[in-house]
């Protein structure tokens, strides 16, 4: 110490210990996240190597008879599915699909009213 330091009363010592004692827990808590912070970007490393894997796998080979004079009108591709429009002789038919397994949803017919 200084010549010209004086000592701290109780009180003075009590606010410096407080002080420090925050300072000791917030520099925990930012080293805690910190660490978390890692770990999660860690994590998504390791496991994004399995997603490569399975996304190497070749799509499904899936062939599905249309009815004699039928044409397909038009395609569309959504998060969840696939929708095929067909032109029938009865009239026109959506056709979903599911996109990871081209396995058929559903069938729509839209027919003319008489």
């Amino acid at each position: 110490m200084s010549e010209d330091a004086k000592p701290m009363n109780p009180d003075q010592a009590r606010a410096l210990m407080q002080v420090r004692r925050f300072m000791m827990i917030a520099l925990l808590t930012t080293v805690v996240a910190i660490g978390l912070v890692f770990a999660v970007i860690g994590y998504k490393i390791y496991r994004s190597g399995d997603s490569a894997e399975e996304a190497a796998a070749p799509p499904p080979d899936v062939t599905v008879s249309l009815p004699a004079g039928a044409k397909v009108l038009s395609t569309a591709i959504g998060n969840d599915h696939i929708v095929v429009t067909v032109e029938t002789p009865a009239g026109v038919e959506l056709r979903t699909f599911d996109p990871d397994t081209l396995q058929p949803l559903g069938r729509l017919h839209l027919t003319p009213k008489p």
